[in-house]
């Protein structure tokens, strides 16, 4: 079976600065670019966003960051040295830590319809399927003892990885899992 096209549509990725930022003064340093209200995060975080940007940056108090709303890995470090190269210029703190990708969330469409209750019962897969709760099947299983992502598939044959954090890797999940199909009575049409 081919691995069918995978779109990244999410990438979080972390990162943090060298001290604490007051928000307020975050937000009257970058009033066009920072939102921080007090209902997001319980007043602990604000966010950076700017039209430069893909995606949007949170940041907490505690000099935390976090990047979401990406689509590349490449993406999210480039936004959260942005915002940290930003905040550098104004002296509000610098980068302390590396960016590290914390997840991707990628999806795929397998082109068929797939039966559900077929899969309950796969060895080396871990399954919870509950149509009532949940109209997906969430799967989990090991690539190795750092990976262990978790798929979520749909009837409609759309299937959604998380847990990864490289591309490659989502890749891999996929064609593991897919490798699985037979023995999951799963028959691609």
């Amino acid at each position: 079976m081919q691995i069918p096209r995978i779109s990244i549509v999410n990438v979080v990725a972390t990162a943090t600065l060298d001290r604490n930022v007051d928000l307020e003064f975050l937000k009257e340093s970058f009033p066009r670019e920072v939102v921080h209200d007090p209902e997001i995060y319980g007043g602990r975080a604000a966010y950076f966003k700017s039209n430069k940007m893909e995606g949007r940056v949170s940041i907490f108090s505690s000099g935390k960051m976090i990047s979401v709303g990406t689509k590349s890995q490449d993406k999210a470090k480039q936004e959260l040295v942005l915002v940290t190269n930003r905040l550098e210029k104004k002296g509000i703190a610098k980068l302390e830590s590396p960016v590290e990708i914390q997840n991707i969330v990628a999806t795929a469409d397998l082109g068929f319809e797939l039966p559900l209750e077929s899969i309950m019962h796969t060895q080396g897969v871990q399954t919870i399927y509950e149509p009532e709760q949940f109209p997906g099947a969430i799967i989990r299983f090991s690539l190795s003892r750092k990976l262990k992502p978790a798929i979520l598939l749909f009837s409609s044959g759309k299937i959604v990885c998380v847990g990864m954090k490289d591309q490659r890797d989502v890749e891999r999940a996929i064609h593991h899992l897919l490798k699985k199909f037979p023995s999951m009575g799963i028959i691609p049409q």
